[in-house]
């Protein structure tokens, strides 16, 4: 991991900035405005600030107990909590985000999502494909590790893509450069002193089961500190000090990249700005914080605080990010999945809706695009344990911004929100969208495998027409 010590920040709950920016060096770029607006140029968009905000809902959200309410369901499917009515006619969501039926008429609604892996991996959720989808290449890249390759450049003061995903194990290691190697995997600031994630028993295995290959520790000299970086020299002999575990799977490459842009990066301050919520007005902090708990949170569950994420996103939008990547937990609801839904929904209902108004207000909705999805749905019927288990066959997704056609509500399911009856969503349709937000025809722009040979950015999959 790469720290930056800087003791003369802090953030607003007093959190030294110490070792707070974090981040993984396998490899990242920024854009140039010049290659930006030729990609646009190509596909009619004349703006320089799109971007997208990939939201995670680790553990995969209930779609019945969300957007896709069953209230004439049996008990034991339809669950505990009450449809309300939404600003959109005619469509009902749950009760526990209230901010966001207010405001349905300004997002769309995907109650058909299909063509779940079924694995606890965000990977699907940041590519459109499967983990072993080209896995004997090294597998598929994130889609913001594409976007570091198509549109990076080294001479940026921000990364093209920012991952601050803190799920489970295969979530965290979700935004993976696949086979474009290290040079274009994400920038990951550490962010567990502000957004603490706990890890269960079996989390803690599967990490220690990916090894080292998932992660890159690289340490300035911590006597080294911002204001002392000032040019190139200075930051190369701060680099020095690192220890290198340099092999053949690119890690030199990977280092040349960061060594460039971390000239940018740094002395500029840009970047590390954004990460520093401590000059947010007060009224911006509180417009964003969720409600405290007022039940027992589950010991992976975000707290109150997750909701600042969503503003954190928007900061580093504002900085030149164009993929930030954030997860949210916890939705695995195997067993108590009322209790730990009725403290997750305030977070994301908080969040979100002042994201989307935030962002409005600053004139950027347009340009940035919201996904906000999980791995898979969860089963119908409820369980023994009073949870919902695992259901890959259908899960909801929402999308906001970017241009796209708001208000529509897209796909039906049957009586128990179990199957898709009508106008299925592929998590590939949805890429597709999202590239065309930015300007980029997946399915006729390609990168180079590690044989050469060109692959697509999407295989299969259309731009959601509702939306586009």
């Amino acid at each position: 991991m790469l720290t930056l010590r800087d003791r003369s920040i802090r953030h607003c709950d007093g959190i030294s900035r110490r070792q707070f920016l974090s981040a993984g060096a396998a490899g990242f770029g920024g854009l140039t405005l010049a290659s930006l607006l030729r990609a646009e140029s190509a596909s009619g968009i004349g703006s320089s600030h799109k971007a997208i905000i990939n939201i995670h809902l680790d553990g995969g959200p209930p779609q019945m107990d969300t957007i896709d309410m069953k209230p004439h369901a049996p008990a034991e499917i339809r669950g505990e909590f009450l449809p309300v009515r939404t600003s959109l006619p005619g469509f009902q969501i749950c009760e526990l985000f209230p901010k966001m039926a207010a405001m349905a008429d300004r997002f769309s609604y995907i109650r058909s999502l299909v063509g779940s892996a079924g694995r606890h991996d965000a990977f699907q959720c940041q590519s459109g494909f499967g983990p072993a989808d080209l896995q004997s290449l090294g597998g598929r890249p994130a889609m913001g590790c594409v976007i570091n390759k198509l549109l990076g450049s080294t001479e940026d003061t921000a990364p093209a893509f920012v991952d601050l995903m803190q799920g489970r194990p295969l979530v965290r290691n979700s935004g993976r450069p696949g086979f474009l190697g290290p040079s274009y995997g994400p920038f990951r600031p550490d962010l567990s002193k502000t957004f603490s994630r706990e890890l269960e028993t079996g989390m803690k295995g599967e990490l220690a089961r990916l090894g080292n290959n998932h992660t890159t520790s690289l340490t300035l000299n911590p006597e080294l500190s911002l204001g002392r970086i000032r040019t190139r020299r200075q930051l190369l002999a701060g680099l020095d000090r690192i220890k290198r575990d340099v092999d053949a799977s690119g890690m030199m490459t990977a280092m040349d990249r960061f060594t460039q842009q971390a000239v940018g990066i740094l002395t500029s301050g840009r970047f590390a700005e954004a990460l520093d919520f401590s000059n947010e007005p007060a009224e911006v902090l509180a417009r964003y914080q969720a409600p405290p708990d007022r039940i027992e949170r589950f010991s992976t569950s975000e707290g109150p605080e997750g909701s600042l994420k969503f503003l954190l996103a928007r900061r580093l939008i504002e900085a030149g990010v164009r993929v930030v990547s954030l997860t949210i937990s916890d939705f695995d609801t195997h067993s108590k999945n009322f209790p730990r839904v009725r403290q997750m929904a305030p977070i994301i209902d908080q969040g979100l809706t002042a994201l989307v108004e935030d962002l409005g207000q600053r004139g950027m909705l347009d340009d940035v695009t919201i996904v906000a999805w999980g791995e898979f749905g969860r089963t119908p019927r409820i369980n023994k344990n009073g949870g919902r288990d695992h259901w890959p066959r259908v899960s909801p997704a929402l999308i906001v911004g970017g241009g796209c056609q708001a208000g529509q509500v897209i796909g039906k399911t049957d009586r128990q929100a179990g199957a898709p009856t009508e106008r299925p969503i592929h998590f590939k349709d949805v890429f597709a969208t999202l590239y065309h937000n930015l300007g980029i025809d997946a399915s006729k722009t390609t990168i180079a495998d590690t044989n050469g040979r060109p692959q697509y950015l999407l295989d299969v999959g259309d731009p959601i027409r509702e939306l586009v």
